[in-house]
């Protein structure tokens, strides 16, 4: 993009310089003009002279207005080929200078193509990453259900374990309890069983 916007700038100063070099050449071939009629005015004003002299004292000037009308025509003919080969030189300035920006316009043009491929290239390959991101997420929103209704299964079941082991050790309280009531009971028994012997050994004895 950097290389478009240099050959863009270098073909709008192109351009600056075109017209500036044909306000110049214009400006030139104004002042041409104006040399010409200036010379044009000249020749006149001494063809008028010559024939006032000539009326007056009848000289034969025909060679002298002839020498004057060469020079003035030399004159003409040196400044117009001067401007013509000014304007021819200036011109095959621009022409290379053309030359030269469109070849950078087309290198421009070349790498803005290369460019805009490349960047259709990561666009899809961008493409590509969304829609595999996007799965991703999906799979991940999947498991989290999934994990999140196993983990408040497991939180109930474990809820139901704890109730179990809860209620398990209250019957174990319980039974310990009726057990050492039955092992009192079963002491004392043995305690009175163990007195009526005693004593029907005495009954025995007299």
């Amino acid at each position: 993009m950097k290389d478009v916007d240099n050959a863009t700038l270098a073909r709008l100063e192109l351009e600056r310089k075109i017209e500036s070099l044909m306000d110049e050449i214009e400006f030139l071939k104004k002042m041409h003009d104006e040399e010409i009629q200036d010379v044009q005015v000249s020749v006149q004003n001494q063809q008028m002279k010559m024939e006032v002299i000539e009326t007056s004292s009848r000289p034969d000037l025909t060679a002298a207005l002839r020498d004057i009308r060469a020079q003035y025509e030399n004159i003409a003919s040196k400044n117009m080929q001067e401007s013509e080969e000014w304007y021819k030189s200036k011109f095959a300035d621009l022409t290379d200078s053309a030359k030269r920006n469109a070849e950078a316009m087309r290198q421009a043009k070349q790498e803005t193509n290369d460019l805009k491929r490349q960047i259709q290239a990561q666009n899809c390959d961008i493409d590509s990453l969304k829609s595999t991101n996007e799965a991703l997420l999906r799979q991940m929103r999947e498991m989290e259900e999934q994990f999140s209704a196993e983990a408040g299964n497991y939180q109930d079941a474990a809820a139901r374990l704890e109730e179990e082991i809860r209620h398990l050790k209250e019957e174990m309280s319980r039974h310990l309890r009726e057990y050492q009531d039955l092992l009192n009971v079963k002491m004392a028994l043995d305690i009175e069983i163990a007195t009526y012997r005693k004593l029907l050994e005495g009954e025995e004895n007299r």
